[in-house]
C-alpha cells in the first residue's frame, strides 16, 4: 500500500472533517467522554473508544438510552459545552491563568488508570487522555499542590462552602506561584470536582499542521466542512484556533441529515450546498467512520494519520493516507466556474533513498525531522 512517486489529480472541491482533521481537541473531547463513563459506571476506555467519529446525539442515545428526544437536543449542547470548558479551563481558571506559572502542561495526557501508559503525542491513538483524578496527573512539577487539590476533590461533589478548605492549596515550595490560582478556587468554590480537575490539565484546542496553509490556497465557495459535532462544539473549536466557519458548515444538529457518519450524508450534503457533485469532490478525515462515509459518498478521500495510528485506517478505504496536511498542495487553476482544483500528494523517498540521504542531512540539519511519507491505497 505504499508508492515512492508524486501523485496529482484534479477535483472541484474540498470537504472538511473538523476534530483530528483541522483541529484537535482529542483531549477535551475524550475528557469529556471519560467523564460521560464515569457518571454511567462504565469504562472510560471503552466509551472513548466506541465514539470517536460519531455524532454525539447518536453516543448519547446508546450510553444514556434514559434520555428521552425532547431532552436529547439540550443534552447534547451541555456535553458539547463541557468539551469547550474541558479545552478552556487550565488557562481560565487553572494554573494557565497564573502568569509565568511554574506549573506546565506537557502536550502528553495522563493515563486513564495507574496502569495504563501514558499516550507518546497528542497525534497518537484516540485511547487514553481521561483522567480519572487529580492524583493521576503526573506531568505536573508541584506534588505537594496535587495533593492538596486531591484532596479539596475527595470532600465532595463540589467544594465546600469552609474557606478552611481552600486555605494553602500550594504548598510553600510553590511560592514562586502567584496567588491568582487558590484565589480562583476561592472565588469559584460552587465549581464541581470534575470542574476542578478539568483546570489542571492544559487541554486546549489546536490547529493541524498546514492547516491554514492548504484552507488559505482554495477559493471561497470552494470548500466546507462536514463534521460529527453539533454546532456549539463546532463552531467553538473552529474560532478557538482562528478558523472562520465557511458558508457551507454541515454540523451534527442539521435537522436535513437523516444519518450522520459512517453514512455519507453529511458530505453529500456539503457537496449539494457548494453545488458540486461529490463525485468530483475531496474529502480529508481522520477516523475510521469519516473515511468509511468519505468513501460511501463517491468522494476521493484523503485520511490524515493525525489522531489514528495508520494500521487502524489504512483499510478503510481511503484513496490516499498521508501523515499530516504537510503532504499535500492544492493549486486552483483556471477562474470563476472553470476553477479546477490540483492536488499534488508528495510521497517518501524509500528506505535505501533516506539512508543514502541521511549522513548530508543530519550534518546540515541537525535538528531537522525525518520526511513525511505519503501511501496510496490501492
Amino acid at each position: 500500500m505504499s508508492s515512492n512517486t508524486e501523485s496529482t489529480f484534479y477535483a472541484d472541491a474540498v470537504l472538511f472533517d473538523m476534530d483530528g482533521t483541522l483541529t484537535d481537541s482529542i483531549s477535551a473531547v475524550e475528557a469529556a467522554w471519560g467523564k460521560v463513563a464515569t457518571d454511567i459506571g462504565q469504562d472510560p476506555a471503552y466509551v472513548i473508544a466506541a465514539t470517536h467519529g460519531k455524532r454525539a446525539v447518536d453516543n448519547l442515545a446508546q450510553f444514556k438510552p434514559h434520555i428521552k428526544a425532547h431532552e436529547m437536543d439540550r443534552e447534547v449542547q451541555a456535553f458539547e459545552e463541557s468539551i469547550l470548558f474541558f479545552a478552556d479551563a487550565y488557562k481560565k481558571h487553572g494554573p494557565g491563568s497564573v502568569p509565568n506559572s511554574p506549573v506546565i502542561s506537557g502536550s502528553t495526557t495522563p493515563a486513564l488508570t495507574p496502569s495504563a501508559s501514558t499516550p507518546a503525542s497528542r497525534n497518537s491513538s484516540r485511547a487514553g487522555s481521561f483522567v480519572g483524578s487529580l492524583a493521576q496527573l503526573t506531568s505536573f512539577r508541584r506534588p505537594s499542590f496535587l495533593h492538596r487539590v486531591s484532596s479539596l476533590l475527595a470532600m465532595s461533589p463540589s467544594i465546600r462552602e469552609d474557606e478552611s478548605a481552600l486555605e494553602n492549596p500550594i504548598s510553600e515550595e510553590a511560592d514562586d506561584v502567584s496567588d491568582d490560582w487558590k484565589a480562583s478556587l476561592a472565588k469559584k468554590h460552587q465549581l464541581e470536582a470534575w470542574q476542578i480537575e478539568a483546570a489542571a490539565v492544559d487541554r486546549s484546542v489546536r490547529i493541524l499542521p498546514s492547516v491554514k496553509r492548504i484552507m488559505d490556497s482554495i477559493p471561497k465557495g470552494r470548500y466546507a466542512v462536514a463534521t460529527s459535532g453539533a454546532k456549539t462544539y463546532a463552531y467553538g473549536c473552529m474560532t478557538r484556533v482562528g478558523i472562520t466557519p465557511p458558508e457551507v458548515t454541515i454540523t451534527a444538529d442539521d435537522k436535513r441529515l437523516k444519518a450522520g457518519k459512517p453514512a455519507p450524508d453529511p458530505f453529500l450534503l456539503a457537496a449539494k450546498e457548494l453545488g458540486f457533485d461529490a463525485k468530483k469532490c475531496v474529502v480529508f478525515e481522520d477516523s475510521p467512520s469519516g473515511i468509511r462515509a468519505g468513501v460511501a459518498s463517491g468522494a476521493t478521500v484523503i485520511a490524515v494519520c493525525t489522531s489514528h495510528e495508520r494500521a487502524k485506517i489504512e483499510n478503510c478505504g481511503a484513496h490516499y493516507l498521508v501523515d499530516t496536511m504537510d503532504q499535500v498542495e492544492i493549486v486552483p487553476e483556471g477562474e470563476g466556474e472553470h476553477t479546477r482544483l490540483r492536488f499534488v500528494i508528495k510521497a517518501k523517498p524509500s528506505p535505501a533513498h533516506k539512508q543514502e540521504l541521511a549522513p548530508q542531512q543530519q550534518a546540515q540539519h541537525p535538528l531537522a525531522a525525518p520526511p513525511i511519507t505519503a501511501a496510496i491505497a490501492a
